[in-house]
């Protein structure tokens, strides 16, 4: 099972197209005990793009597995825990700045 803060592959629908790239898991633990699903956050390679304060351009990124520089944009998907391939882990401070991020986009 995907954990918080995992690195993923995923087929994710864009705006114009759906294509194989990495997310991030952001449902909790407790989320992941109930559903069979994770909410994913988009990973994109266009750090330029993630200029909002809703995104989190990646410190970290090398050792979270990922081959280019890279940003999580609040830009959001759903899938099957089972059906996703884990390619790493986000750091620490990466993950906190994303929640921090993340924590003003949720109604809560």
């Amino acid at each position: 099972m995907p954990e918080p803060g995992d690195v993923v592959i995923v087929r994710f629908p864009g705006a114009v197209v759906t294509k194989t790239r990495p997310a991030i898991v952001v449902s909790s633990r407790e989320y992941h005990a109930a559903r069979p699903d994770c909410i994913l956050a988009l990973v994109t390679s266009n750090v330029a793009a993630a200029n909002t304060a809703f995104d989190h351009v990646l410190f970290d990124w090398e050792s979270a597995g990922l081959e280019h520089p890279s940003a999580v944009r609040s830009y959001f998907g759903m899938a099957l825990a089972r059906s996703l391939d884990v390619i790493g882990t986000l750091s620490e401070r990466d993950f906190a700045a994303l929640k921090r991020c993340l924590a003003p986009v949720l109604a809560t």
